[in-house]
């Protein structure tokens, strides 16, 4: 059996430390919340997760017009708009040029606070950026615009017009280093649902920020507001201004702080464990508190963050003096920067009136055995 101590507890991976619950005997407990699922649709098991690369078989999938079936052997990647080499690429010239396998954590903006719309897998690709400084972004353009295969009829101020899913970056997010035009995925070519031939990679934005099925690259000298960029995946968030509300829509962008208490287990020896989840928009996570039956908050244990910034990180909490009966636990994640994942009850989130961006802390119902 994998000996574990205080010291090791921080740097072994949350793989070791489910076969170490496996020699020393657990049994998991269930939550009664446990999410039910459409086995036709992948979603992230959590309660029995443990792997740290989430498998491409449980890795959540959304289309918004659908899923295209894309000619690989037509397809062309074009950049162009406010360049001044406009260009286009294949799949194969894109394979030729220098590629990174990064592992990022992606989870979809409308994810619940306990859902399974989130995985960290490993995604391979070649940088965006070097393409667009090859073409020549000029200096009035302020936005990447992504343009993908899909596409759908939407009704705007009484007409009609073919439009297809696109999404935007600014101009200077385009040129991050990390962002990739990815064409694989755990090792094995993207699949219909995930994008293929290509999608983009964000690493610390929503997933809807990951264009997939990408097809055309534009930069533009205004914003750019298709319906899911300003008029769907926008968040409303009310401010109390004395008597009255201040009212705010945002366009769905980074990613939240967020932690999820994924699975509870009994122990050999009687007692109890939590396992759970972190992750955020790529500013480290210093710390992890769990309160049961909204109690004081006590420190996990987290796994060293490996692979980046942008990887999820596990943490355990060791629940000593549960005692049977029902009972409701919490985490919540605390950044390098002080900030804190908020409470359902938090202003921040008591007044948001949309499901979009729901990183509140889950509160999350489970009976221990007599």
């Amino acid at each position: 059996m994998t000996e574990v101590t205080r010291r090791n507890l921080l740097v072994l991976p949350f793989a070791a430390w489910i076969a170490e619950a496996a020699d020393a005997g657990e049994t998991p407990i269930p939550f009664a919340d446990e999410a039910k699922f459409d086995p036709a649709k992948p979603r992230l098991p959590w309660h029995k997760h443990g792997a740290w690369i989430t498998p491409t078989e449980e890795f959540f999938w959304v289309g918004h017009y659908g899923y295209p079936d894309v000619d690989i052997a037509s397809w062309k990647l074009e950049i162009g708009g406010l360049v001044n080499r406009p260009a286009a690429f294949s799949l194969d010239d894109l394979r030729k040029r220098k590629a990174r396998e990064v592992p990022v954590t992606m989870e979809c903006s409308g994810n619940p606070p306990i859902g399974g719309l989130v995985g960290n897998s490993k995604w391979k690709g070649t940088p965006l950026a070097p393409l667009l400084k090859e073409a020549g972004v000029r200096p009035e353009a302020i936005e990447a615009v992504f343009f993908a295969a899909d596409s759908g009829t939407e009704k705007i101020r009484g007409g009609e017009y073919k439009q297809n899913f696109a999404r935007s970056l600014p101009a200077r997010e385009a040129m991050r280093d990390d962002i990739l035009l990815c064409y694989e995925m755990n090792g094995a070519p993207l699949e219909k649902n995930h994008g293929a031939p290509v999608r983009l990679i964000v690493p610390g934005w929503y997933g809807v920020a990951w264009v997939k099925w990408l097809t055309r690259i534009e930069l533009h000298d205004r914003a750019f507001l298709s319906r899911f960029m300003g008029r769907d995946y926008v968040t409303i968030r009310g401010e109390p201004k004395g008597d009255s509300v201040l009212w705010r829509e945002t366009s769905v962008g980074r990613m939240n702080l967020k932690s999820v208490p994924a699975r509870v287990a009994r122990r050999a020896d009687g007692a109890y464990r939590v396992y759970g989840a972190a992750w955020s928009d790529g500013t480290p996570i210093r710390l992890v508190e769990v309160s049961v039956d909204g109690g004081a908050w006590k420190a996990a244990q987290i796994e060293k963050q490996s692979g980046g910034p942008y990887n999820w990180s596990f943490w355990i909490w060791d629940w000593k003096d549960a005692s049977p009966g029902e009972h409701t636990v919490s985490s919540r994640a605390i950044d390098s920067k002080g900030k804190i994942q908020p409470a359902p009850d938090d202003p921040s989130i008591k007044l948001k009136k949309t499901y979009w961006e729901a990183n509140q802390q889950a509160v999350r119902k489970i009976t221990i055995p007599a």
